[in-house]
């Protein structure tokens, strides 16, 4: 079966430094994948290189087997990739509402098909609703990212691409937004999930990568793998995952 998403020996660099070697990573219709790692591993490089944020050779990123790397961020959009990244990046001034409108009136423009509606979104978060009308600088951190997440979705994404999105925020409140995601993936969306919560990943995907320094040591079944074959993974020989 062809995978929704893959990359072939992804290779990407910050001008002369280079970031990522040789990353062979793919990914299925409705399927979770989890990508852990410390901080410099090239997590978020991984997926600025699929989003056509960085230069990358064209056949190193693949979307249902057609070469797409290097194509513009837009057009990526259009393609049916949607990305929550780190940070949120909302629409300051403007109110819950406007903000999820954005995508959908660009998903609107490019002829974007899904079952992705504000109502369906209300009853995923229910206080998208109640917060229609706040400006999203108002809101919890939970709550912007509720918005950054529904902005994703009202583009009708078939690939969803999660980018620290339990960063920051309090227990309570990651246990809510991933437990919104079986509902998301049972529309058919495949999700790749960057966390470094490792027992966090492993609950929430199918499979996972594990990346050290631009490079992928691990992948498995994510309930199959062990704490000690991720200790190794994940820091090298010598540390642990507590």
């Amino acid at each position: 079966m062809t995978a929704v998403l893959s990359t072939h020996g992804l290779v990407a660099r910050y001008g002369d430094f280079q970031a990522l070697y040789g990353v062979d990573t793919e990914l299925h219709e409705g399927e979770a994948v989890a990508l852990i790692g410390a901080n410099g591993a090239g997590k978020s490089t991984f997926l600025r290189s699929i989003m056509g944020l960085l230069p990358v050779a064209r056949e190193m990123v693949r979307l249902n087997g057609e070469p797409v790397g290097g194509t513009a961020t837009d057009r990526m959009v259009q393609k049916g990739i949607a990305i929550v990244p780190e940070g949120r990046r909302l629409f300051t001034g403007m109110s819950v509402e406007d903000n999820l409108r954005v995508a959908m009136d660009q998903a609107a423009r490019i002829g974007a098909k899904g079952g992705w509606t504000l109502a369906r979104l209300h009853k995923l978060f229910p206080i998208l609703s109640e917060k229609a009308r706040a400006q999203v600088q108002s809101l919890s951190g939970g709550q912007q990212q509720m918005v950054a997440i529904g902005r994703a979705l009202l583009c009708q994404p078939r690939v969803l691409l999660c980018d620290e999105i339990s960063l920051g925020l309090a227990p309570k409140v990651i246990r809510e937004i991933y437990a919104a995601l079986p509902e998301i993936r049972a529309t058919g969306t495949a999700v790749i999930v960057v966390e470094q919560d490792v027992g966090l990943a492993q609950s929430a995907s199918d499979r996972l990568y594990c990346m050290l320094e631009g490079r992928v040591t691990l992948t498995g079944k994510s309930g199959d793998v062990t704490r000690d074959q991720i200790s190794k993974a994940y820091f090298g020989a010598g540390h642990g995952v507590v």
